[in-house]
């Protein structure tokens, strides 16, 4: 029963999950946060979710977090001090978990944990949170009505989701910087110049495209695609390929005994794999392995 988000699964195990305060723009609120992770904890878990696809309901993605609220707008404890030691020793503690730590922050942790490929179909603007919560998607496609924007430093914060992880993996680190001491909003074009989408897309095809996508992603291991989707993640962090060789050879081992098995023989029998692994009950004993 959410009430800022949809979420729904079609009979190809797509999973839409829609940003949905369109009389707002999307904009983000502590409880949309909540909602979105309980939402990806909800598809980490389900069988039937095979990938997620994110967008926006209405003419915006997420225009940002709503200052609107009363108090501290980003729902934070201004009665607490906190310190470095708070975060490494009481990190879930409470008083920390709910009143310091960065909502946005909570919610790409999640999305980032969940083992289900995430496409971010971005169907207008993006900015602020709207923008940093798609960081830790796999896929971006954008409208061409996208308006994407890093606008943080322009209201004197500091880039927050774990954005200063994500977005230097991937525009590198001095576009990163621009992007952020700026705050310029850019449309889909440059966003796709940049390498922040991978496409650009007439705002009436923008959705069918992230589900044509999505079906023939669908089709592949679930469990090949959450260990491939870790292991991209942590293994490019590595400060030496030898540590994603270890890695690769666990995965490529317990894949060749399972799935693996029946990719092959559908390869040589030219016939469509039926693959019978579960994110739930087969991922392999190494997994997850530490960051």
């Amino acid at each position: 029963m959410y009430k800022t988000i949809s979420y729904v699964i079609d009979a190809d195990g797509i999973l839409t999950i829609s940003l949905n305060r369109p009389e707002q723009m999307n904009s983000f609120t502590v409880e949309m946060s909540g909602e979105l992770r309980e939402a990806f904890i909800q598809a980490d878990g389900d069988d039937s979710v095979k990938v997620v696809v994110v967008t926006g309901a209405g003419k915006a993605f997420c225009a940002g977090m709503d200052l609107s609220a009363d108090g501290n707008v980003f729902g934070l404890n201004e009665a607490i001090q906190p310190t470095l030691d708070d975060m490494n020793d009481r990190l879930d503690a409470p008083e920390i978990h709910d009143g310091i730590r960065d909502e946005g922050g909570k919610l790409t942790l999640e999305i980032y944990k969940c083992r289900k490929p995430i496409i971010a179909a971005i169907n207008g603007a993006a900015v602020g949170i709207g923008a940093t919560m798609t960081c830790a998607m796999d896929i971006r496609l954008a409208s061409e009505k996208a308006r994407i924007g890093f606008v943080f430093n322009k209201i004197g914060i500091v880039p927050e989701a774990c954005s200063s992880w994500f977005l230097p993996r991937i525009v590198g680190l001095p576009k990163s910087l621009e992007l952020c001491f700026t705050g310029d909003i850019i449309d889909g074009a440059e966003a796709k110049d940049i390498g922040f989408v991978t496409n650009v897309l007439p705002a009436e095809e923008l959705l069918n495209e992230a589900y044509a996508l999505a079906r023939r992603i669908a089709k592949h291991s679930p469990v090949a695609l959450a260990l491939t989707r870790q292991m991209l993640y942590r293994n490019s962090a590595k400060g030496h390929p030898l540590e994603a060789h270890k890695i690769d050879s666990l995965g490529m081992f317990y894949q060749s005994i399972a799935d693996g098995k029946e990719g092959v023989s559908a390869f040589l029998e030219k016939r469509p794999a039926e693959y019978k692994q579960k994110c739930s009950t087969d991922m392999p004993s190494f997994y997850p392995w530490e960051y």
